[in-house]
């Protein structure tokens, strides 16, 4: 009998308001995109940057300006394909017959 009624607070606490797991994956997703984005910007300011201080002769580190702007460019071609797959999963949804 003590057992139950150590049960009964615990049932009677308001249930915490979580969001349904389409609700987390439809944001971690567009989380995911942005920050992809974001992250591939950061890398083209980074090279370019990089690149004019190369060429006003600010900076004489050749190997890390070409470090930066490979990373830059793995960083676009990565999104880009990202973008891709995106549309190309997009338009076979679009070519389901209902």
């Amino acid at each position: 009998m003590e057992a139950i009624t150590s049960i009964a607070p615990a049932l009677t606490t308001p249930a915490q308001t979580t969001t349904s797991p389409v609700t987390q994956a439809g944001n971690s997703f567009g989380d995911i995109l942005k920050n992809m984005v974001t992250e591939t910007n950061q890398a083209q300011q980074v090279s370019d940057q990089a690149m004019q201080q190369l060429h006003t002769g600010g900076e004489k580190n050749l190997h890390g300006a070409m470090i930066s702007m490979e990373k830059a460019d793995i960083s676009m071609r990565y999104m880009i394909q990202a973008r891709n797959k995106a549309i190309d999963a997009y338009q076979e949804i679009m070519r389901m017959q209902v």
